[in-house]
């Protein structure tokens, strides 16, 4: 980056001042391997949920309900009340 920004070219300078602006997040797709395309769709996911869980009584409900939309079904509840 520090040759970019020494070469004058525009378009190289422009280059690495992006990738500086979004350094932590270039960084942390490499450790977790999630898009940006896979967060929105979890996230609609989560607010089909809450959707769904209007007029529950507790946040316990809706969390179930979330976990139970995003898992399609797959719950980890068992290992929960194993504990």
């Amino acid at each position: 980056m520090g040759w970019a920004r020494r070469s004058k070219l525009e378009p190289m300078m422009k280059l690495a001042k992006t990738i500086k602006q979004h350094e932590e997040g270039i960084l942390h797709w490499f450790h977790s391997k999630m898009t940006n395309g896979f967060l929105e769709g979890l996230n609609g996911l989560v607010q089909a949920a809450k959707r769904k869980a209007r007029g529950y009584r507790n946040v316990e409900n809706l969390i179930a309900m979330v976990y139970m939309t995003a898992n399609k079904g797959r719950l980890g509840l068992a290992a929960r009340r194993a504990q």
